[in-house]
């Protein structure tokens, strides 16, 4: 990997030390370019007149995301971003009032207040498999409630928002299809950060967002729906034109791919870059960027867990790019801005981004420091002895 070509071509570099790739990750050149030429084109032709004229190279956004789930653009739908995914996936799922919905203690905040607001207005019961000792879900008790509970959906967030654990979500998915279950996977945090493939997850849905780890553009997400789960007539509670042809007064037709999941309104420069993003990561591959970005932040733990009022959070058999501590009297949003005052970027959570596990933690939020492979060990130093002046 050639981090000094990776860091000539991504111009946030010269301006920040960015360790903040979980929240928004630096873009390429080559995406920026991407999205700016496809506005350019719509200012210059218009709107609907740039997307035909783009056919070709948002053809091509499908192929490159469809590649990096080791699947086809038949089961690949685009969206505005990860939440918009991820809800389509979970209206697809035909509750009825008593059906289950498990899940993990450390799910993502949205996607737990979605659960919860299916439970109030229909009735769904949702069930939190507890944690293993080391961190992370209990496979054993997962697989014990899935057999006895028969849930309608297991929905398992990959890589929580709150914490650098990485869930075996592997495990779960032969767990889902021995018992026929419907598996949804929220990859907002690991797309892009590490290698994934959703026939060896053995998901039927995987929600994902640009602007994370795979540093696309905000604003753009995607989603993987499985040949079974569109087989089977799955679709969102409320298609649109796209999704759907009306072709009689009282009958509409569901699209016959993942389409189904799309709604009409796209930033077709959103997909644009997204789907360079997606080249741009398989050009300099998963495997080689999961390494280096992981090999950051276990050396920034081991920076952070050799200061005396520096707590480092993250619990779990394995740990990604993401760093969680807590600082002894400090709030984080208080380090966050003395941080950014300094050109670092990083981001702090506050207790409602992780109610269950930041009260196991006995904590009321957390910092968050995410480096990304384009980081250095010397912009980590930089960081900690920041970080010393701050708390001095």
């Amino acid at each position: 990997m050639n981090l000094d070509k990776i860091r000539g071509e991504t111009p946030g570099c010269e301006q920040r030390i960015h360790l903040n790739s979980a929240g928004a990750s630096l873009m390429p050149k080559t995406v920026i370019e991407a999205v700016e030429s496809h506005f350019n084109l719509e200012a210059s032709i218009g709107g609907y007149e740039a997307e035909s004229e783009a056919a070709d190279e948002i053809a091509m956004a499908y192929e490159h995301v469809s590649k990096l789930l080791g699947t086809t653009t038949f089961n690949i739908a685009f969206s505005e971003h990860a939440t918009a995914s991820f809800v389509a996936a979970i209206s697809s799922v035909r509750f009825a009032p008593g059906s289950v919905l498990l899940t993990t203690l450390n799910d993502y905040v949205s996607n737990q207040i979605q659960y919860l607001a299916l439970a109030q207005r229909f009735g769904v019961e949702v069930v939190r498999a507890p944690e293993a000792l080391e961190g992370g879900v209990d496979l054993t008790a997962m697989e014990a409630l899935i057999h006895r509970l028969r849930p309608k959906l297991v929905a398992v967030t990959h890589i929580p928002t709150n914490s650098g654990l990485v869930q075996n979500v592997e495990a779960i998915g032969a767990m889902c299809r021995a018992e026929d279950i419907l598996y949804l996977v929220d990859g907002c945090q690991s797309i892009g950060q590490m290698p994934v493939d959703v026939e060896t997850i053995g998901c039927d849905y995987f929600s994902a967002t640009a602007r994370k780890y795979l540093r696309g553009p905000r604003g753009a997400g995607f989603l993987y729906v499985s040949d079974r789960v569109l087989a089977s007539g799955y679709e969102p509670l409320f298609p649109d034109l796209r999704g759907a042809d009306w072709i009689a007064p009282d009958v509409y037709q569901p699209a016959p791919d993942a389409k189904r999941f799309e709604t009409w309104e796209f930033a077709w420069g959103l997909v644009r870059g997204t789907g360079e993003a997606a080249r741009y990561a398989l050009e300099l591959g998963l495997e080689p960027i999961r390494d280096r970005a992981w090999k950051l932040a276990a050396h920034l733990r081991k920076l952070l867990s050799d200061h005396d009022r520096v707590k480092v959070l993250d619990r779990g058999a394995v740990l990604g790019a993401t760093v969680t501590a807590s600082v002894d009297g400090w709030a984080p949003a208080n380090l966050v801005r003395e941080l950014r005052a300094r050109g670092i970027n990083t981001t702090g959570q506050a207790r409602i981004d992780a109610i269950i596990d930041y009260a196991e933690k006995g904590i009321d939020g957390s910092l968050r420091i995410s480096p990304h492979y384009f980081n250095t060990e010397e912009e980590l130093s930089t960081f900690v002895n920041a970080l010393d002046e701050i708390i001095s």
